[in-house]
């Protein structure tokens, strides 16, 4: 009889780690269960219906479906600011366990603190496109090159309706690539596109639902159009070192209006804190009651997109 105690499975092996931090991205299969992705499509359902009290979302009459109600919408930003649901998945305990091992690893004293300033809910409806090749950190600046979304395959992703694509490696030296508007406004969305790379090295990142992509802001990475007839949905939570100030926001409009601010220490607090002790929580917080929507007539955005 073996009377060894079990050895409980690590969220991330040292070898995904290392991948990470050489290629950008990792792929944890079955990180959200089944439960949770059926409450999140009830949820993104009730945002769309105006469930939550805010100025974006407005109460929609029953009589329409479900499917009537999000079809036009490409992306509801910050749920997580009125849906306590989303917000309860910005600290799901097994994404964090994996972002407090991957996240900052490329930082030899990082010590696995972890907070979240953003929340991003995709719909992506049949025919509907995606966005061509983009950076994240080219919307959400940071310091130390420690932003990374993790997103979370609430359908099944494939080439048909619109997986992630990913070009690996494409983050290592911490270069934001110059960047356009696309010229295929059929298969991509307003959003501008990068260029000056080779695009015969991207890979598809075909996932189950429940699956979670983790990767580096810097990491080049696009989606088509949805050429199927089910939806991809898809919630992509962005994070980053706590240790890292976090130079977003309004701080380009405030600048504009001539506040003297000090681009260096100037820090958006608008954050949840995920894993460890918030360095800066003297400073307080920002605590937002409002969603930004996003539908395909207003598709050209500067928030980016997946």
């Amino acid at each position: 009889m073996n009377t060894q105690p079990a050895v409980a499975t690590p969220a991330i092996t040292d070898a995904e780690v290392r991948h990470f931090v050489d290629q950008g991205f990792h792929v944890a299969p079955g990180l959200v269960s089944a439960a949770d992705l059926e409450r999140l499509k009830r949820d993104a359902a009730d945002l769309a219906r105006g469930k939550y009290p805010c100025n974006a979302l407005k109460p929609m009459p029953a009589t329409m479906s479900d499917r009537e109600i999000q079809e036009n919408l490409l992306c509801i930003h910050q749920p997580h600011r009125v849906s306590p649901i989303m917000r309860e998945m910005t600290h799901h305990p097994a994404i964090a366990a994996v972002l407090e091992r991957i996240l900052a690893a490329h930082l030899p004293h990082w010590d696995g603190r972890v907070k979240c300033m953003q929340s991003m809910l995709f719909i992506k409806p049949p025919g509907k496109p995606g966005q061509a090749w983009h950076q994240d950190e080219y919307y959400i600046p940071t310091r130390d090159r420690s932003l990374c979304g993790a997103w979370i395959a609430i359908d099944d992703a494939t080439i048909e309706n619109g997986c992630l694509w990913v070009m690996p490696g494409s983050h290592r030296n911490g270069y934001l690539f110059p960047a356009k508007p696309p010229v295929d406004l059929d298969e991509y969305d307003g959003s501008n596109c990068c260029y000056g790379f080779d695009h015969t090295q991207a890979v598809p990142v075909e996932v189950k639902a429940g699956s979670v992509v983790f990767f580096n802001g810097y990491l080049l990475h696009k989606s088509l159009k949805n050429r199927s007839l089910v939806y991809r949905r898809a919630l992509v939570n962005h994070y980053m070192n706590a240790w890292s100030l976090l130079p977003w926001g309004d701080l380009e409009n405030r600048l504009k209006a001539g506040e003297a601010l000090n681009v260096a220490n100037y820090d958006f607090r608008a954050v949840e804190q995920i894993t460890g002790v918030d360095p800066y929580a003297e400073k307080g917080y920002v605590v937002p009651d409002d969603v930004w929507l996003r539908t395909y007539n207003n598709r050209s955005s500067t928030f980016g997109a997946d």
